[in-house]
């Protein structure tokens, strides 16, 4: 059996990993690379903090001692070059961590168009606390906002530099908001509410440029040749997964880094988890990235198992997220895709999944009541996807019958004429296994 773990990564596949081997291997030396100048927190939970709804302790879940109760060191630094010949980490200053097995979890990073002025002083993303303090700090002497990209971070920010007091601009190339993944009736329903929380939604802007005045943003230009100013710009663009070091240290490589179903590289020592690894279908027909937080948990439950000599094979389950969009509670499961274009994301982006955008072969119904609105996507025989806005009393019997390919042909019918129904429909197929609670 290994004895000497080394984790690049103190995130949630990370984390999660190395109290895997601790719980496999109770005399095992395991150290986690932590690059953030943070203990583990909760990236999701940023979203919350520029909203002020959370003060940032609650962000953490857990402490130094925590880790040290746990017997697993945490070392600071940056990971620059891994020796795969030597079976060592090499760390920013020289340091060096030799290993038997190594997870590399180091997640992504935030992309930036490339145009001029994109690097100027008051241009952010959300990639970390230190991304997110910023912004607060930022905003406290802003006036005028701009946010541009899609998909769940970029309302994330929009939302949260408003509720600072901000005039907010939410810039979209397309025609509406994350065409790829809402229907165009859920979108209306998001920059609704956006409006009302009063953020200004514009569409079909490009970005050409970032004006500068006194060494920082202020004002950009589209590529129509309107200006519009603004002491604040963020970015969600999309996210890029960080494999240099994995690259340069030989292993194969994709979009992220290419791992088969156990979570094991190209280098049989090495292993992949999180944002970063771009895992096998256990088939072998397709590889996939997610940057969801229960991915990332169930990559490093899978790839702390095999580092200790275990089997354990990731099987991708439809991949779902409970967040706000808009101010509205959302929950996506599974395929869910409208065939449309996606102009404002360049790659997936955090809190993602790209099985969302997939249209598969089947139909869509939706039924909405009062300010809630449900929409499911059928085949013959089972529910492929839904989207669940409002009240959320659906979420977990939805995510049920996807995930378990409940068998709908039955009620097929009936779901396709009265989706409302669902909750009804749900309870009397899988009784007694789940309860249901109306709508």
């Amino acid at each position: 059996m290994a004895d000497r773990f080394v984790i690049v990564g103190n995130g949630p596949a990370g984390l999660t990993a190395a109290e895997t081997i601790r719980a496999l291997n109770p005399t095992a030396d395991i150290v986690v690379v932590n690059g953030d100048t943070h203990g583990f927190y909760s990236k999701p939970g940023l979203a919350y903090l520029l909203a002020g709804l959370v003060p940032q302790p609650r962000l953490f879940s857990r402490s130094e001692k925590d880790m040290a109760d746990a017997q697993i060191r945490v070392v600071r630094g940056r990971a620059v070059r891994v020796s795969p010949a030597d079976h060592c980490v090499v760390l920013a200053g020289d340091t060096t961590l030799p290993y038997d097995r190594l997870l590399l979890a180091l997640g992504a990073t935030a992309v930036r168009p490339d145009i001029p002025g994109i690097s100027l002083p008051g241009v952010v993303t959300l990639d970390s606390l230190d991304d997110a303090r910023l912004i607060l700090k930022l905003a406290e002497g802003a006036k005028t906002a701009c946010v541009v990209g899609g998909g769940i971070t970029a309302l994330e920010l929009a939302e949260g530099i408003a509720s600072r007091g901000v005039e907010t601009h939410y810039l979209m190339r397309g025609e509406r908001y994350w065409a790829s993944v809402l229907d165009p009736h859920e979108s209306a329903m998001v920059e609704a509410r956006l409006a009302h929380e009063g953020v200004n939604v514009h569409r079909g802007v490009e970005l050409e440029s970032v004006v500068a005045a006194n060494g920082r943003v202020a004002a950009v230009v589209t590529r129509t040749g309107q200006r519009l100013p603004c002491d604040l710009l963020a970015v969600a663009i999309g996210i890029q997964p960080r494999i240099d070091i994995a690259r340069e240290a030989g292993l194969a490589t994709g979009r992220g880094i290419w791992t088969d179903a156990m979570l094991r590289t190209s280098d049989k020592d090495i292993f992949a988890a999180g944002d970063v690894a771009e895992v096998l279908d256990p088939t072998g027909a397709r590889r996939s990235l997610d940057s969801l937080w229960s991915v990332a948990i169930a990559h490093g439950h899978i790839a702390g198992a095999n580092m200790c000599g275990g089997s354990e094979v990731y099987r991708r389950p439809a991949p779902f997220n409970v967040t706000k969009i808009g101010g509205i509670m959302t929950t996506l499961i599974g395929a869910v895709g409208t065939g449309g274009r996606e102009g404002d994301l360049v790659t997936l982006a955090r809190g993602d999944s790209s099985l969302w955008r997939e249209r598969l072969d089947g139909f869509a119904v939706a039924a909405d009541t009062g300010d809630n609105h449900l929409r499911l996507v059928l085949s013959e025989d089972r529910i492929l996807g839904a989207v669940v806005m409002g009240d959320q009393a659906l979420s977990r019997p939805l995510q049920h019958a996807i995930r378990e390919g409940l068998d709908i042909s039955a009620v097929r019918g009936r779901l396709k004429e009265h989706p409302a129904a669902v909750a009804q429909v749900l309870a009397e197929l899988t009784e007694p296994k789940v309860t249901v609670a109306a709508p």
